[in-house]
């Protein structure tokens, strides 16, 4: 299951009806160029004193022993139940079961964050957002209305900067500091890491995530390409081109195409019969078994 990938008017896209969304898949599965946008990689600069050391991509550099601080340790433990005999990176679930799995990057306009979730909730959609700390920072109360929806929370990284462009010890600050916001909002880190801002994982940054306390990093196959989006129909013929049993579908949770698009995706997964169910549902394990905090 293994393989390799930042925020228009509040139009619901219901009165569009059947008609766009024929018109949409009539289209194909053209990809939508361009990435990164407003809500792109931020350029970073190291603390003085700091060395470079080893890149998170993977990049030689100058040996360096990384020792994470208390803080970060007590935010790694205890580490997730993570799926045994999968691979450390998922990038999809079962083939031969009629389930999917709608990932969100938490992060951009709360209000359309709060929009999107109610939309998946009126279509019994069960989701999974891969949150931004700072994100969470700015609005707390995010953290519990995902899961009092019945959706599922993970570390996106603190600030959404380009994993890969960092050192080694930088890298693994990103990751640790979102882990321990989450625990301080809900109790738990969460059991889904995703890098930033690509889905892919170095062997470098899979080794920081697992320090964090990861036991996978989610990718997926299934890329809506909304951050670079401008039109409601090229989110969802890319969407709805790609989708079979068992997809992880990449989207943005504080979007407005995505929010208008939402209506027409969901309608799409019933009427193929397939059910939108968080990753860790997806990956086989029941939904009562997601670490949660008592209400």
């Amino acid at each position: 299951m293994d393989g390799h990938r930042a925020p228009m008017g509040r139009r619901n896209a219901l009165g569009a009806g059947a008609g766009a969304l024929a018109a949409a898949l009539a289209a194909g599965c053209a990809r939508t160029d361009g990435a990164g946008g407003a809500g792109g990689p931020a350029a970073v600069t190291r603390p003085p004193g700091t060395a470079p050391t080893t890149t998170a991509s993977g990049t030689p550099g100058p040996t360096a022993t990384v020792t994470p601080s208390p803080a970060a340790s007590r935010a790694a433990a205890p580490a997730p139940r993570g799926f045994p005999g999968l691979p450390f990176r998922i990038a999809h679930g079962p083939r031969d079961r009629p389930r999917v799995a709608l990932t969100f990057d938490g992060r951009g306009d709360p209000d359309l964050a709060r929009a999107a979730l109610a939309r998946c909730e009126q279509a019994g959609a069960h989701v999974t957002v891969l949150a931004v700390g700072a994100w969470l920072a700015d609005h707390p109360g995010l953290a519990r209305r995902i899961l009092d929806g019945g959706h599922e929370i993970g570390n996106h990284t603190e600030h959404h900067l380009d994993l890969a462009s960092l050192d080694e010890r930088a890298a693994y600050e990103e990751i640790a500091a979102c882990a321990r916001r989450l625990r301080r909002l809900t109790g738990s880190i969460g059991t889904w890491f995703r890098p930033s801002p690509t889905t892919y994982a170095s062997p470098l940054l899979q080794r920081l995530a697992q320090r964090a306390g990861y036991p996978h990093v989610l990718g997926c196959d299934v890329e809506s390409l909304d951050h670079a989006a401008t039109r409601v129909a090229a989110v969802t013929r890319k969407v709805a081109g790609e989708l079979r049993n068992g997809s992880v579908v990449e989207l943005s949770l504080g979007r407005p195409v995505t929010v208008d698009a939402l209506p027409l995706l969901l309608a799409e997964i019933g009427r193929r019969g397939l059910r939108a169910v968080t990753a860790t549902e997806l990956l086989g394990r029941p939904a009562a078994d997601v670490t949660r905090t008592a209400r």
